[in-house]
């Protein structure tokens, strides 16, 4: 009985080993797959992130128009510097007249400005965007 019991633990150790090799096969083959996805998913953000800061700034120059266009702030994204430093010292001697009236239509007007022209910004198409205010250098509106 001794030696039927060293046949069964034999086995079993053997079976053991088998389903062992199996399981490792297993975990490399899905390592493997889930290293790949990671390379592809990395890449189409990589590719995402650099169309967004690259050469199409739509998204990132509107949403700084609504939020703070009278700083000009969407101008300089685009690099339209002489047409940002006009909106921004606009806004600042409308704030240091905001004690008179005047300083704060002045700044409603800047505050517009930047508002109307995220709007247009952000409903142009990708393509008539880049067009328009990169390759066709529009500065206003």
């Amino acid at each position: 009985m001794s030696e039927d019991n060293q046949d069964k633990a034999k086995k079993a150790a053997e079976d053991a080993k088998a389903a062992a090799d199996d399981a490792a096969k297993d975990a490399k083959g899905s390592a493997e797959s889930f290293k790949e996805e990671a390379k592809k998913t990395a890449n189409e953000f990589s590719e995402g992130f650099k169309s967004a800061t690259g050469d199409n700034k739509k998204i990132v120059a509107g949403i700084l128009a609504i939020i703070l266009g009278g700083f000009g702030i969407h101008k300089f994204i685009l690099g339209y510097q002489k047409e940002g430093i006009i909106l921004l010292v606009i806004t600042l001697i409308g704030i240091v007249l905001s004690c008179v009236v005047v300083g704060a239509f002045i700044c409603m007007a800047t505050g517009l400005v930047g508002l109307i022209e995220g709007i247009i910004y952000l409903t142009k198409s990708d393509e008539e965007f880049y067009n328009t205010y990169q390759v066709g250098r529009k500065p206003w509106f």
